[in-house]
C-alpha cells in the first residue's frame, strides 16, 4: 500500500503554530505534498527542518512569502524536479516533483486567477502550459513503466457538486467555464483520473477549503479544489480517498483540509 496526502497549508509558519506539527506526527501517510508554504527553508520551524524519517523537497517562490510548494516522503527519491521547463513559472514555487520506485509524485499549487486582472491572465498562461507538461509527464512515465499523480491546490472546481453556492459563482474565477473546460482537458484529453471523484462520483463534495469569513466552515460552504489526480492504471488501485476535515472550527491550522488517499501500488 502506498498512501499520499495533499494540503495547502496556508503558510506553514502559521500552521506549525495550530497544530501541523502534532498532525505530521500522527499521519499515516507515505508522501505528503504541501502548498503555499510560504518559507524560505532556512525560516522554517525548527520542529520541520529536519524531520526524522521524512526525506523533504522544499521549492519556495522567487518572491518570498509567496506560494511554495514541497514533498515530503519517507522512502528517498531517486530524482526531484523542481518546475515544469517554464520560463515564466518555474521560479514560483508551484510545481515540484519526486521519483519513488515505480511512481512519480508531484505537488501543485496552481494560480487562484481574479477575474478582470493580471492575475486571471496569468493563471491561463499557466494552465496552458501545465497542460503541455501533463501530456509529456504521462508518455514519459509511460515509457519508463511508471504511475503519475499529481497533487495539489488545482484552484478549480470543475463540476457544481464540487462547490457549495455554484449558482452565484459562475462568473467568479476559480469556476468558470473556460477554468472548468480545461480541467476537462485534464481528464479526456491528458488522460488522468479524479480519484475523490472516482470513488464518489455523485456525492456533493467533499469540500476541501472554506473560507475563514463568516460560518464557511460551520455550514459547510465550501470548495473542493484540492486534487488528488493519477493516471488511470493508478487511479484503479486507489482503495480509499477521504477529506481530512477538522472536527471544529477553532481545531483547524488552515483554510484547507487534508485530502488523503490510499493506493494498492507496489510493495509499500
Amino acid at each position: 500500500m502506498i498512501v499520499v496526502t495533499s494540503v495547502n497549508v496556508n503558510g506553514i509558519r502559521a500552521a506549525a503554530k495550530k497544530g501541523f506539527i502534532e498532525w505530521l506526527a500522527a499521519t499515516e501517510a507515505d508522501v505528503i505534498c504541501l502548498q503555499e508554504v510560504r518559507s524560505e527553508p532556512e525560516q522554517l520551524p525548527v520542529e520541520l527542518r529536519d524531520l526524522d524519517g521524512w526525506h523533504t523537497v522544499w521549492a519556495p517562490a522567487a518572491t518570498k512569502g509567496r506560494a511554495g510548494v514541497a514533498v515530503l516522503s519517507r522512502q528517498e527519491p531517486s530524482r526531484t524536479t523542481v518546475g515544469f521547463e517554464s520560463a515564466e513559472f518555474d521560479n514560483s514555487g508551484r510545481y515540484v516533483e519526486i521519483d519513488l520506485p515505480g511512481l512519480t509524485v508531484a505537488s501543485l499549487y496552481l494560480p487562484s486567477g481574479e477575474v478582470g486582472t493580471e492575475r486571471q491572465e496569468e493563471k491561463e498562461r499557466f494552465m496552458a502550459e501545465f497542460l503541455v507538461h501533463l501530456r509529456k509527464l504521462r508518455t514519459r512515465a509511460a515509457a519508463d513503466g511508471r504511475e503519475v499523480v499529481v497533487c495539489g491546490d488545482w484552484n478549480i472546481a470543475h463540476r457544481p457538486e464540487d462547490l457549495k453556492n455554484w449558482k452565484a459563482n459562475q462568473k467568479a474565477a476559480g469556476f468558470l467555464p473556460e477554468e472548468r473546460a480545461w480541467l476537462s482537458r485534464v481528464y479526456d484529453e491528458a488522460g488522468y483520473v479524479d480519484v475523490v471523484r472516482r470513488l464518489h462520483p455523485d456525492r456533493t463534495g467533499p469540500y476541501s477549503w472554506w473560507s475563514y469569513r463568516g460560518r464557511a466552515f460551520d455550514n459547510d460552504s465550501g470548495w473542493r479544489i484540492d486534487l488528488i489526480v493519477t493516471t488511470p492504471d493508478l487511479a484503479s488501485t486507489c482503495i480509499e480517498a477521504r477529506v481530512e476535515r477538522a472536527d471544529s472550527h477553532a481545531e483547524r491550522w488552515s483554510d484547507h483540509a487534508p485530502v488523503t488517499a490510499e493506493f494498492a501500488f507496489g510493495d509499500n
